[in-house]
């Protein structure tokens, strides 16, 4: 049965690591999102902890992207809490989400081809001094994030980003997000159409960023990529979240299963639940 909405007020925190280890980064309490009479969510329970990657799988409708817009800021819960390091927020905005330490990829990654990397990744919080641009700052900056995930197939920072591939593109997405000081990435598809050697830099770049602590959300429709990287798996079905639970405790036929049946909305099912 799910469990109702909780009711709680409003409390402001900044986006420090929780002095609870045992305290998930994040938290989703019963979250619900409808549009009109569509209910998109369904009574979502979810928790995604620091260092860890989470992976969110579901098919096509499942309703991942609605949750993590919802995570975003770009849409409000209709219902439920939304709890960081434990205490409850409010989400009304991407700004919000920013605030708290919340960086989305998407799949379009919000690159400008025109532009190249250094100024990619200050795009709107360039650095000034004396009322012009710190070119220099942002440059040494820019080297600094990029050595610090591993990131070595970028030549230069000054190149544009149109004459980069599609892993480095990638790469320069979540470092933009990284150097926002973020302490959640959700990844939206990562690695879709991307080459086997891309693939790889990426879903590296993915463990690099749980090493650091980095909590990290990576919604993806390749199995082969989630078992890679994934700490845990949370499944979705129908705008439910059918199973959640430690990546051991499932394998790609169970996957499967649940993402094509919902393990039959978890009537008989052994499937792992947070």
């Amino acid at each position: 049965m799910p469990s109702a909405p909780l009711d709680g007020p409003e409390v402001h925190v900044d986006s420090g690591v929780s002095s609870s280890s045992s305290t998930p980064l994040l938290q989703l309490r019963a979250i619900t999102k409808s549009f009109g009479a569509v209910q998109a969510l369904k009574y979502v329970d979810l928790e995604v902890p620091a260092g860890k990657v989470t992976a969110l799988i579901g098919d096509n409708g499942a309703g991942k992207s609605t949750l993590i817009k919802a995570i975003a800021g770009i849409y409000t819960q209709s219902s439920g809490d939304i709890l960081w390091n434990g205490e409850v927020v409010h989400i009304h905005s991407p700004r919000d989400a920013e605030h708290l330490g919340i960086a989305t990829v998407y799949q379009d990654l919000a690159l400008c081809d025109n532009l190249d990397v250094v100024q990619n990744m200050f795009l709107g919080h360039e650095e000034t001094r004396y009322r012009t641009l710190d070119e220099i700052k942002m440059e040494l900056a820019t080297k600094k994030v990029l050595a610090e995930l591993s990131v070595t197939t970028v030549k230069s920072v000054r190149q544009k980003v149109a004459s980069l591939s599609g892993g480095q593109r990638q790469s320069i997405a979540v470092a933009k997000a990284v150097m926002r000081d973020s302490k959640l990435v959700i990844l939206d598809e990562p690695t879709a159409a991307l080459g086997v050697s891309q693939t790889a830099q990426v879903l590296q770049l993915i463990k690099t960023l749980a090493s650091r602590g980095i909590a990290v959300l990576l919604i993806s429709h390749n199995l082969i990529d989630v078992f890679a990287v994934a700490d845990r798996i949370a499944v979705m079905y129908l705008g439910t979240l059918v199973s959640s639970g430690p990546a051991s405790d499932y394998d790609t036929a169970s996957a499967v299963d649940l993402i094509t049946t919902g393990g039959l909305v978890r009537s008989g099912s052994t499937a792992p639940s947070s």
